[in-house]
């Protein structure tokens, strides 16, 4: 069985580049990206799912009130196995993020540009290269009329540069008979160029809004007033020293460490002459796992409470992502065992596991006790202008999927 799909998925490479076309003429932007989320792009895959056919196609909305239509929807598809009680699912998400400042591209982003073995567009690695590898796996099933040894899923998610919570993360909440408790899950939205990281741990993180408040006046007379700008500066210095006192490090990560970082500044005043009173800027936290996030919070507000009390402001704590690290899943689970052996086998490398700092859907899985690996052959140009994607990883990565279908 396993010959006869591979040789099908060589055979597939103008497949691919049709549905990379298809799929990048159509923006799947969430309303925190400036887009009514994904609902053009699922109802073009709904028929073509069929089409390839599936036998069933399932729609899975979430609400929110945010997007026009008033839901987020995700698709799950599955080709039927003899044993119906088990599936290898293929987990990619349908949504991306802006294509950013235009005049950066050398194409048209939502236009596909195709050259050689390279194409170029806005998702095309993020994560369509996942969508088409899993679907490219589908049609030789389909196609070769062949039952796999058990099912294989092809699950298509909304949300996921937004924090999941109408994707996945609603998924898994709302539609627990989805998955058994035996299914293996893989997620192709992570990797390297050399195939060779399997993602197995994931740091826990904490996006934080730190507001400044002081009292505005005009720059001559600063004693009428209370810099929030010193202010903001004081805690911001203040910021390394959660390195010192979080500094645990496990060698399965890279970096092997907690990260702390301010990261993004909203403006205050307009004018040079005026003394800002309120002040905006935000911290990107990677915490190594057996950390609570409530004592990292902690610590923050330690700090914060030295700044005002030297600088006679307020402050105050907004969460924009907090998420707390899943339980790894084990090296030695099924579907790593498959899918060590299995990218060994297509690529001739030697993968190895590793913890990142990033975020992916598998920690919804794993937080629901499902064992998730997270793998693909990325470019490393997510969210860069002029993204690109090969034509023959995504063949590879899809041969990898069938090997560690046809292991079972």
């Amino acid at each position: 069985m396993l010959a006869a799909i591979q040789r099908h998925i060589d055979a597939s490479a103008q497949f691919v580049i049709d549905l990379q076309r298809s799929l990048v003429a159509i923006p799947a932007l969430g309303p925190m990206n400036g887009g009514p989320g994904e609902k053009d792009k699922t109802e073009f895959l709904k028929p073509f799912l069929a089409d390839m056919g599936f036998a069933q196609v399932r729609e899975l909305r979430a609400p929110d009130p945010a997007v026009p239509c008033g839901y987020r929807p995700s698709i799950a598809a599955v080709v039927p196995g003899r044993n119906s009680a088990k599936t290898f699912w293929v987990i990619s998400h349908t949504d991306i993020v802006p294509p950013g400042d235009l005049a950066l591209w050398d194409s048209d982003p939502y236009s596909l540009k195709v050259d050689g073995d390279i194409i170029v567009g806005r998702g095309v690695e993020d994560n369509h290269q996942g969508i088409v590898s899993s679907l490219v796996v589908a049609k030789a099933l389909l196609d070769l009329k062949l039952t796999p040894e058990i099912n294989y899923g092809v699950l298509l998610v909304a949300d996921e540069e937004t924090g999941s919570k109408y994707g996945l993360d609603h998924v898994v909440k709302h539609h627990p008979d989805l998955f058994g408790p035996d299914d293996l899950f893989l997620v192709p939205d992570f990797g390297e160029p050399g195939s060779e990281m399997i993602e197995i741990a994931e740091k826990s993180m904490l996006w934080l809004k730190v507001v400044v408040e002081g009292k505005q006046c005009h720059a001559s007379t600063p004693s009428a007033g209370v810099n929030s700008l010193l202010a903001a500066a004081a805690f911001i210095t203040r910021v390394p020293s959660l390195h010192q006192r979080f500094d645990r490090k496990d060698p399965l990560f890279d970096p092997d460490h907690s990260t702390f970082q301010p990261t993004k500044k909203e403006a205050n005043v307009e004018n040079v002459n005026t003394i800002p009173g309120r002040d905006v800027f935000y911290l990107d936290c990677r915490v190594m796992p057996g950390y609570d996030l409530d004592d990292i919070m902690a610590a923050i507000r330690e700090i914060g409470i030295g700044v005002e009390r030297e600088h006679g402001v307020r402050i105050g704590y907004e969460f924009v992502q907090r998420e707390q690290a899943a339980p790894p899943t084990p090296a030695e689970s099924e579907i790593v065992r498959k899918l060590v052996a299995a990218v060994r086998s297509v690529y001739d490398n030697n993968p190895r596991m590793q913890g990142i700092g990033g975020g992916t859907v598998a920690a919804y899985l794993r937080r629901a006790g499902h064992k998730a690996a997270v793998w693909s052959t990325l470019m490393h140009n997510a969210h860069q202008p002029n993204e690109r994607s090969s034509i023959s990883c995504t063949l590879k990565d899809a041969k990898v999927m069938a090997a560690v279908l046809a292991d079972i």
